[in-house]
């Protein structure tokens, strides 16, 4: 656990220290708050835009230009069809719809903010998740994820793309 939270507090150091300039650290910060109240999941990723951008245009062979002046809709028709294949979180054993809502530049960060919504209790959360990892081994994704007043975190990486999270 100790490592993990290292890993998490120097990744997100990281993207703070280098979202203004190039960047040789291939780390994704997502954090994941259930809200009851909503009976929905609340996603925040925060990516490198060109690492995204790279990844999406060799997976489908476009040019992709996400947060930028050149972005067009078809990019994010892009960038949504790759989160559905790459993202995915199953509550309680069933696949959920994950939508997202909106994204905003930060530097050279794209935050994507989305959610899963009708979610009236859980019992266990699986992640898949390989975004970006595909053409990068050296890509890590961490997730935070704060429910019932628990925090947990997950660290996907080549060799580990899925993780389970239990609560009762």
């Amino acid at each position: 656990m100790k490592k993990i939270i290292l890993i998490s507090f120097f990744g997100l150091l990281f993207l703070t220290l280098t979202s203004f300039s190039m960047h040789r650290f291939y780390v994704a910060l997502y954090q994941v708050n259930y809200a009851p109240e909503k009976k929905m999941l609340q996603i925040t990723s925060r990516i490198f835009v060109d690492d995204l951008n790279s990844a999406i245009g060799k997976k489908y062979s476009k040019k992709i230009n996400l947060g930028s002046e050149k972005e067009t809709a078809a990019d994010l028709v892009l960038l949504k069809k790759y989160f559905t294949e790459k993202f995915s979180i199953k509550i309680n054993g069933h696949p959920t719809t994950m939508y997202l809502l909106s994204k905003e530049m930060e530097g050279d960060v794209l935050i994507c903010y989305l959610s899963i919504k009708d979610i009236p209790k859980i019992t266990t959360i699986e992640v898949y998740n390989t975004v970006l990892i595909e053409g990068n081994n050296e890509q890590q994704n961490i997730m935070h994820f704060k429910a019932f007043g628990i925090k947990n975190t997950m660290l996907f990486t080549d060799s580990v793309s899925t993780g389970v999270l239990k609560y009762e």
